[in-house]
């Protein structure tokens, strides 16, 4: 099939363009970007598949036989261009997250069901093997009701970020590491629990002295549909992790779910493998405390191998033959708790989130 990435640099851009060269259900890629000399670049240096680069954004949509598209642009322009390209019939995965409010992403959404096309969004780390195995877990009742979540997801520095770059630009993105990698983890609270959130309180600030005005500091204190309480702290933080994107070396995370039979939990500071599980469920008397170390697969993808995955199922899903892993009804439920919680900061109390 062809296939098109629209946006060459955003900073996740030539990560999805590896996507598109490794999968083998891919044999051509368009480009499109406002920028002819970055498209050039592009071109040059990773041209694998690229049958064509375009400045012209209808001209692309023109394309007949163009069946989906990747699209990574500043969060202000976004929507926009996700409605153009779904009202030309062209199958979306969308970058996080789609727009800078809910109601943003809530318009794409209606243009893709309007449509019949799939909307997908890259919250690719529910592909993981081991964020699977936990949801897995969870869903089996191993550690029973829930009682709490604690999520922790610090990485490098405003300073090793390029702080003149849009995404501290609260116009052009919204918001800043909620909207940006905290989006990740409220999504992930959402997908290992299979729970709605359904309040939240936050506190939060910008603690740096770059010249930057959306947020580096954010805690959530989150109700979910059960009762369960849950807490998260996110931050550029780190002075000592290095710079740059994809800098395996700068985060420091941890996951831990608490229930009545049990908990579960891992921490990384970088990709998570180490899987650690305890609990009084009958199913385990045998061997109540278990560990898993998972020997993560490498390719070339967004993601490696479970991001191959990710788009697979995505692709199965425009086909109707299966089901996305993550949609834009995702996008929006994550956009309705960073919303929440930008209120929640502003009025000092907590907010109730419409499910």
């Amino acid at each position: 099939m062809k296939a098109a990435l629209l946006g060459v640099e955003h900073p996740h851009s030539l990560a999805h363009l590896a996507t598109l060269q490794v999968l083998p259900e891919v044999d051509s890629i368009l480009l499109w970007d406002e920028d002819e000399a970055a498209l050039a670049r592009v071109q040059e240096t990773q041209g694998d598949k690229v049958e064509a680069t375009f400045t012209d954004l209808g001209a692309l949509l023109a394309q007949d036989d163009l069946f989906f598209a990747i699209a990574a642009l500043r969060n202000d322009l976004g929507p926009d261009i996700f409605v153009q390209i779904l009202q030309a019939g062209i199958h979306l995965m969308a970058e996080k997250p789609i727009g800078k409010t809910a109601a943003d992403t809530a318009r794409v959404i209606e243009v893709a069901q309007r449509q019949d096309l799939e909307l997908g969004v890259c919250y690719q780390n529910r592909a993981s093997p081991l964020i699977m195995q936990a949801r897995e877990f969870v869903a089996q009742g191993l550690l029973g009701p829930l009682l709490s979540v604690d999520v922790r997801m610090l990485t490098t520095q405003v300073k090793f970020r390029k702080p003149q770059h849009w995404l501290f630009n609260k116009s052009q993105a919204g918001g800043g590491i909620l909207s940006w990698l905290g989006c990740h983890y409220i999504d992930m609270i959402h997908y290992v629990t299979q729970e709605e959130i359904t309040s939240v309180a936050a506190q939060v600030a910008t603690r740096n002295d770059e010249d930057i005005d959306v947020e580096d500091i954010a805690a959530l204190s989150m109700r979910l549909q059960s009762g369960a309480i849950g807490s998260m702290h996110a931050g550029y933080t780190l002075a000592l992790s290095g710079s740059g994107y994809h800098n395996p070396t700068g985060y420091d995370t941890y996951v831990g779910l608490n229930g009545r039979l049990g908990r579960m939990y891992w921490s990384s500071s970088g990709q998570a493998n180490h899987l650690v599980v305890e609990t009084t469920h009958p199913a385990w008397a045998g061997s109540p405390q278990r560990e898993f170390d998972f020997a993560l697969a490498t390719s070339p993808a967004y993601g490696g191998v479970s991001g191959e995955q990710f788009m697979r199922a995505f692709l199965s899903a425009a086909h109707k033959e299966g089901t996305a892993i993550a949609t834009g009804q995702d996008a929006l439920r994550v956009a309705r708790v960073i919303d929440a919680a930008y209120e929640s900061d502003q009025s000092g109390r907590r907010v109730d989130i419409k499910i």
